[in-house]
């Protein structure tokens, strides 16, 4: 999986959950600031993730998630390996 296909689909899970479908999303786009994901909506984004992607995202991971271009590259790496 290429790290465009993941953006797509992580893009594609998060204008899903927040309800928005016309969203525009970025790597540079910001959780908090530009998409208002709290902590419990990001807890249930993770875990959507997790089960998109069929892996486990430890919580200390998560904390250092603030844009999507970091979820992006943070899967990019687990996917690799």
């Amino acid at each position: 999986m290429t790290k465009e296909e993941i953006f797509d689909r992580i893009a594609t899970l998060i204008k899903e959950q927040l309800g928005k479908v016309d969203l525009v999303v970025t790597p540079e786009t910001s959780l908090k600031d530009d998409l208002g994901v709290d902590s419990i909506a990001l807890t249930e984004f993770v875990i959507t993730l997790e089960d998109d992607f069929n892996l486990e995202i430890p919580d200390e991971d998560v904390e250092d998630m603030t844009s999507m271009g970091d979820m992006l590259d943070y899967l990019a790496l687990r996917l690799a390996k």
